[in-house]
């Protein structure tokens, strides 16, 4: 869900939690529009007690009024960061607008630069995730690309030994699979940001921020009701941000790096932090764009990576249940950036905990041996392994 230019805001009824479709079956009808060439590849890294198994799948949308529009989202996964063998990073960049692209890539960058070479990151990894966000966020505005009604979300990892610290700004999403007796739970890391959450509803408002859906604003619906349901309900036209006497920027979302003309109406790039401590009924996590969550509800995404003892065909089958249910619905499809990561051999270490940390102005206050890997258009495999301190 991105600005009123960029994307579809129509939402897919939630999949029941007690669905038993086989996923297996489903998944097989993606068809020529998924990925015709996908590569494969696989990086080890030195094992102590657990390792991550991730596969990683991004896919152009399918635009029939524009079949030359480039792939918005972009990802990056480094192991290894500050040569740690024990931190690593996941992250899903969704672009919007003319110039969302570019947006996208330059975060995907320099996002992981700048978090990597703060010195501070083991020792306060919130404090580093919030810093790198806003120091990338300025970069962007003062980089020749431009970000005025251009930016990107951002869904962020970082493992730190058995420690996941996940930072968010924006509408794509993060999900944790939680063994529970026979049922596989998922757990939400993340909150979609929107005018749907009265928090970020009351934050803009107070910075200055008309929020109004597009039929409220061509005065199809009355603009002082103040309430636009949830979601699931009423993502066909929801509620969006517009300067005071403008028709723009329209964006969906209440945070993201770049837009800067949003930026004066309260979106903003400060990142919202959550983190967990793994344990053994950790099963795999998500990290993904809206484009997969447009139709699918987390739970079902959980289910049906479940499904695959392979996360490669998790990916693939996920991305062709999305790409089929978006021409369902609509004549094109967004963009498609999935992660997953599976937790492999992990035993029980401390507590199964789950915070969210608010930061920023909301709330708070040479490397050897690093691999790296980033991308749109490619389909990626690889074993790391993670060691925890004595």
């Amino acid at each position: 869900m991105g600005c009123v230019h960029g994307k579809c805001c129509s939402r897919y009824p939630p999949s029941s939690t007690s669905d038993s479709r086989d996923y297996r079956e489903r998944g097989r009808y993606g068809g020529r529009h998924i990925i015709s060439e996908r590569l494969l590849e696989c990086v080890g890294v030195p094992s102590h007690n657990f390792k991550l198994e991730y596969s990683v799948l991004s896919q152009r949308g399918y635009y029939p009024d524009s079949p030359d529009k480039e792939n918005q989202d972009s990802f990056i996964i480094r192991t290894q960061i500050q040569g740690n063998p024990n931190v690593h990073f996941f992250g899903v960049f969704d672009g919007h607008g003319q110039f969302g692209a570019q947006c996208s890539n330059f975060v995907k960058e320099r996002l992981i630069e700048v978090l990597s070479n703060d010195p501070t990151l083991l020792d306060d990894p919130v404090k580093a995730f919030n810093s790198a966000f806003l120091t990338t966020n300025s970069e962007l505005h003062d980089s020749d690309i431009d970000d005025s009604m251009s930016g990107t979300t951002a869904i962020t990892v970082l493992s730190i030994e058995n420690t996941l610290f996940v930072a968010n700004v924006g509408d794509s999403r993060a999900v944790i699979a939680v063994k529970e007796g026979n049922r596989i739970i998922a757990d939400d890391l993340s909150y979609d940001q929107t005018p749907f959450r009265k928090d970020e509803y009351d934050r803009v408002k107070l910075c200055g921020a008309r929020v109004l859906s597009v039929d409220q604003v061509e005065g199809l619906k009355d603009p002082d009701i103040q309430s636009w349901g949830d979601e699931e309900t009423q993502g066909s036209d929801p509620p969006r941000l517009w300067v005071q006497n403008g028709m723009y920027p329209g964006t969906a979302f209440t945070r993201s790096v770049g837009d800067s003309t949003a930026e004066k109406i309260g979106v903003t790039a400060d990142p919202e932090v959550s983190m967990v401590q793994l344990a053994s009924n950790h099963m795999f996590f998500v990290v993904a764009s809206d484009g997969v969550f447009e139709f699918l509800s987390s739970q079902t995404v959980v289910d049906m990576v479940a499904s695959y003892p392979d996360p490669r065909d998790a990916c693939a089958a996920i991305a062709g249940e999305s790409y089929k249910l978006w021409l369902e619905h609509e004549n094109r499809t967004d963009d498609i950036t999935i992660i997953i990561v599976h937790i492999k051999d992990l035993s029980d270490s401390g507590a199964n905990t789950t915070a969210i940390l608010r930061t920023g102005r909301t709330g708070r206050g040479g490397t050897p041996d690093v691999s790296i890997t980033t991308g749109s258009e490619v389909f990626h495999s690889a074993v790391m392994t993670v060691s925890k301190r004595s």
